[in-house]
């Protein structure tokens, strides 16, 4: 059984959640979200608590269970407070910079890379070498943000690229001469 499953989502004050059948739908300060909770997990919702629950041996269902708990406790944090990915450019020459509410990438190409935002996400940029990826849908800025590391990523020599925040990069040794 799953000890991330077993976990209730409580949910805060400012965010109201109402079920459809197996329909979750939150709204929040920052916005709404849907989610499809699966037919084989059951779930109980009582004095601002969810509680998931899943009687099946079979083991798909059972990683379900923990999956679903983790999915809909990001619903609800992201309607509340919201999700951040911090992206960090390095190399020569490489930065970015806001035109309207779009990326302008400088990578090292014969062309500057222009990035336009999906529905639901917005860009910051506090200096040349940093890219915030915001919204509330988790899934959504993780894709996003892997999006943008995929144009440039980060190599093992000189580590030029784009990394996430944190990211180690493992480097290698160049060729020496051999005399």
């Amino acid at each position: 059984m799953s000890r991330i499953g077993k976990k209730p989502i409580v949910v805060p004050d400012k965010v109201q959640v109402n079920f459809e059948g197996n329909l979750l739908k939150a709204k929040g300060p920052k916005g709404a979200l849907e989610f499809q909770i699966p037919e084989e997990i059951n779930f109980q919702f009582e004095n601002k608590t969810i509680v998931f629950s899943c009687e099946s041996t079979i083991k798909k269902e059972k990683a379900l269970f923990g999956l679903t708990r983790a999915l809909c406790a990001n619903v609800i944090e992201g309607v509340t407070n919201g999700f951040t990915k911090v992206l960090q450019i390095e190399g020569v020459g490489y930065k970015v910079e806001m035109k309207a509410n779009r990326l302008l990438l400088s990578l090292g190409f014969s062309h500057p890379v222009l990035v336009i935002p999906p529905d639901g996400i917005e860009f910051e940029v506090p200096n040349a070498n940093t890219i915030h990826v915001k919204g509330i849908d988790k899934q959504l800025i993780g894709e996003v943000a892997a999006r943008i590391r995929k144009m440039r990523k980060p190599e093992p020599y000189k580590g030029k690229g784009i990394r996430y925040q944190g990211e180690y990069v493992r480097r290698k040794a160049g060729k020496t001469s051999s005399k």
